[in-house]
């Protein structure tokens, strides 16, 4: 391998003194990142070698395991598959078992795995229509599941979904039902509470079907679950870490799944796979590539693609970060030459990167607005919740890769800020200070948010792009651009829509894709032009940012 290697390095902490039995084996700057004791075999890394950005990641593991370990590379896919089906075997036995089918390649694998080991009078799969599913995909999941031999029964619950609350306090893992502890699904416009609503109802809707379907309860079946090792991690569960920090709830791990899954209620075939993984177990299964290959969409749904806010969100540094955003979108700027805090942001940069800001802002004229609003992201391993940064301008072409690298930069400059977006249209002159009040209230919101997303999906698909990238989400934010002044007693109606194609094979780390290089520029210019052509869209955005700092999905 060569000496220098680009690798993924988002630790906050670093070693400071080496002991003396150990030697340094590679640095960051002045940042140890490697120490080894070679007579003893032992190594240790500071950055991620197991994920997509360092990109000789799998070569290091491969040196490691057959150069220095001396083990040999005799476990396939094949036993991977007969581990899943012997889990399963010795789980079931004569049960019952409950899968929740959302038509994805974890619950379909899931599926397909089951009926390997399970009568057809032992499997019971339900598909749940929680009512923020995408435009008409709850008919097409059940078609695409029949089509593969899958019984499924289909439910519609978009009424409970959006009058739910949850009912569990947060303090202990399977604890009781307690009082009321949160507004209605409707009312609520944290992220958090959102998905662990979603995910309890998602529960107590099955129980529903059960009782007055099949006349079971939850406790005589078993629930079958596609968790995957990500969601594990980034939900903080015991099963993955006894450190972690959560990053976002997932829908198959709140308390009351973990509650369940403490009484021996759940199984999980694929918790130690990643999504690559269990797209070649689909194939190797059988699955059609169409299913096998279906983009990833959350368990909540377009719910969490919907960013609900009551009011502006402004960091208690939000002042400092507008002018640090300045700084650095207009770098060379005679302006900025006696500033303190310019020094300390170039003191900040490499000298790389200070020669590329100097020619970048020299050459373009780009404006930096932080909006009001929050997504969530993952820094240092645990959860951020901070501003937007979004970047306009007039230069055409789109400068592309000049906008990609201050997406980069920004959020490692700006610590309010965990993502950065492109804004489609002329640069952006006056700062956004109010929002669109926005919960999942006004039926309208979903509507918009299933429309803007079928738009975009359909041109994605018919462009042949589908297979360029891992994932598109498609957000809805309540942030209004191009209006000198804003009545904050009466904010406008509008909504923006963010597109957010992403590129990845384990999800626990990706790239944005970035236009004219990884997807025709065409075809993300056409998505905004139609996109715009829906009623109560202000301006379509492009989101740059790599994960880390921000999340695939925005909440």
């Amino acid at each position: 391998m060569d000496t220098i290697q680009e690798v993924l390095l988002s630790h906050g902490d670093s070693v400071t003194i080496v002991p003396n039995n150990l030697t340094v084996i590679a640095k960051y700057n002045d940042l140890v990142v490697g120490i080894a004791n070679v007579e003893q075999k032992k190594y240790g890394v500071q950055f991620h070698p197991e994920v997509d950005l360092t990109v000789n990641g799998m070569q290091i593991f491969r040196n490691f395991l057959f150069e220095i370990a001396g083990l040999r590379a005799n476990f396939l896919m094949a036993n991977r598959e007969q581990e899943c089906l012997n889990y399963i075997r010795s789980h079931v036995k004569s049960k019952t078992v409950l899968l929740l089918a959302s038509g994805g390649v974890d619950s379909t694998v899931c599926a397909a795995l089951l009926r390997k080991v399970c009568s057809p009078d032992q499997l019971i799969i339900l598909h749940i229509d929680n009512g923020f599913m995408r435009k008409n995909e709850s008919l097409q999941v059940v078609e695409s599941l029949k089509k593969i031999g899958l019984k499924v029964i289909h439910r519609d619950f978009s009424d409970r979904f959006r009058y739910a609350r949850r009912r569990r306090p947060e303090e202990e893992d399977g604890a009781d039902y307690v009082s009321v502890v949160s507004p209605t699904l409707m009312e609520t416009v944290d992220p958090e509470e959102k998905r662990k609503i979603i995910g309890d109802t998602f529960m107590e809707v099955a129980n529903v079907v059960l009782k007055e379907d099949l006349k079971l309860e939850l406790n005589d079946v078993l629930l079958c679950q596609g968790t995957l090792r990500p969601d594990l991690i980034e939900s903080s569960s015991k099963m993955a870490s006894q450190h972690s920090e959560a990053i976002k709830t997932h829908h198959n791990d709140t308390n009351f799944v973990r509650q369940l899954r403490a009484r021996g209620l759940v199984i999980e075939p694929l918790t130690d796979f990643h999504k690559d993984e269990v797209r070649r177990l689909g194939l190797d299964l059988g699955l059609p590539a169409e299913l096998v290959n279906r983009h990833p969409f959350p368990g909540p749904g377009l719910a969490v693609r919907v960013i609900c806010a009551n009011e502006p969100y402004k960091a208690k540094d939000y002042d400092r970060t507008v002018i640090l955003l300045r700084i650095i979108c207009s770098f060379s700027s005679p302006t900025w030459h006696l500033s303190v805090l310019h020094e300390n942001v170039r003191n900040t940069l490499t000298l790389e990167e200070v020669d590329f800001l100097k020619r970048a802002t020299k050459e373009y004229v780009i404006a930096g607005h932080v909006l009001p609003i929050r997504s969530v992201g993952v820094q240092g391993d645990g959860r951020s919740f901070k501003h937007v940064a979004a970047l306009s301008t007039d230069s055409r072409p789109i400068p592309w890769p000049v906008l990609s690298r201050l997406a980069e930069i920004i959020p490692r400059i700006c610590q309010s800020i965990s993502r950065v977006a492109y804004a489609f249209g002329p640069v952006v002159k006056h700062e956004i200070e109010f929002i669109t009040e926005t919960t999942l209230v006004p039926f309208h919101v979903v509507s918009k948010i299933q429309d803007v997303d079928a738009i975009a999906q359909k041109v994605l698909w018919d462009s042949g792009s589908y297979l360029s990238v891992a994932q598109m989400p498609v957000i809805l934010i309540p942030v209004v651009f191009d209006e000198d002044t804003v009545d904050p007693a009466f904010p406008g109606r509008k909504h923006s829509v963010v597109l957010r194609p992403f590129i990845s094979n384990d999800f626990m780390t990706g790239i944005a894709a970035l236009p004219g290089k990884h997807i025709p520029e065409e075809v993300i210019l056409k998505m905004v032009t139609e996109i715009q052509k829906v009623g109560g869209i202000s301006r379509v955005l492009y989101d740059l940012t790599c994960k880390p700092p921000g999340t695939t999905e925005w909440e």
